[in-house]
């Protein structure tokens, strides 16, 4: 059986879960990575024989905004899949229901559901995970699904998330800034989700998803948020999440 990772993945986190899943089911798989910008209006069709694997991280309960439309090209012939939502230790809210409507529209058969933890994108949250203990967690249930599928036992549990979705917005509010130190390697610019990186590498607020993404990316730290009023929040955001939650499977 052919098996495919389809990710957005600003900051790796859902990169690595649905690969993780992914390599559970299948020795060699493919991907199609929707975060990059190139990857916006990409088409495939997939096979009845074949298995997709979708990941996407939580902004707000929601998949990103500038994410749903990325699947708009791909469509498969009940062909099966699994839907991994990833999100910073909130709450995936809607999100996999949004992702299992968007699924079945495009002619995709839903076989099970991980709402998993990573890392969040502000603060210091979950910094250490996914851990091994959630990656071996991944595994497991990749595995009982396509097992699951095998013997026919299809989708018995029910995602949660509300129809009506809760309202999405189009980013977070944190706009990176470019220090001094920048040397124009173009690591931040070639790899925007949004091409919200100009020819001078600083950031354009209007475009920006605050996806944090040039930020972990710049090798020299020259993308920042070192601002008073971010620093602030941070710190407070950090200390609302620091219970930790687990991961959640669907079957």
């Amino acid at each position: 059986m052919k098996v495919t990772a389809v990710y957005f993945s600003p900051t790796g986190n859902t990169k690595k879960s649905t690969e993780v899943m992914a390599a559970a089911i299948a020795e060699q798989y493919d991907t199609i990575d929707l975060t990059r910008f190139e990857n916006r209006e990409i088409k495939h069709d997939f096979g009845q024989d074949e298995l997709v694997i979708f990941g996407m991280p939580v902004y707000a309960g929601r998949i990103p905004m500038v994410a749903a439309p990325r699947l708009d090209g791909l469509t498969g012939n009940n062909t099966p899949c699994i839907l991994v939502a990833t999100y910073g230790n909130r709450h995936y809210d809607d999100a996999l229901a949004e992702m299992e409507d968007i699924a079945k529209a495009h002619g995709f058969q839903v076989i099970g559901a991980a709402a998993v933890i990573g890392r969040h994108t502000y603060g210091e949250i979950q910094t250490d995970r996914p851990n091994a203990e959630d990656l071996a967690a991944y595994t497991e249930f990749a595995k009982n699904a396509v097992e699951n599928m095998s013997e026919n036992k299809g989708m018995v549990s029910v995602i949660p998330g509300n129809r009506p979705y809760r309202d999405g917005i189009p980013g977070g509010s944190h706009k990176p800034l470019t220090s001094d130190a920048c040397v124009g390697c173009g690591i931040c610019k070639d790899g925007c989700p949004v091409n919200a990186i100009g020819e001078d590498y600083k950031v354009n607020p209007e475009g920006c998803i605050a996806c944090f993404r040039c930020i972990r990316n710049c090798p020299i730290g020259a993308k920042n948020m070192d601002t008073e009023a971010y620093q602030t929040f941070a710190k407070e955001f950090t200390q609302r999440l620091a219970a930790r939650r687990e991961n959640e499977f669907f079957l």
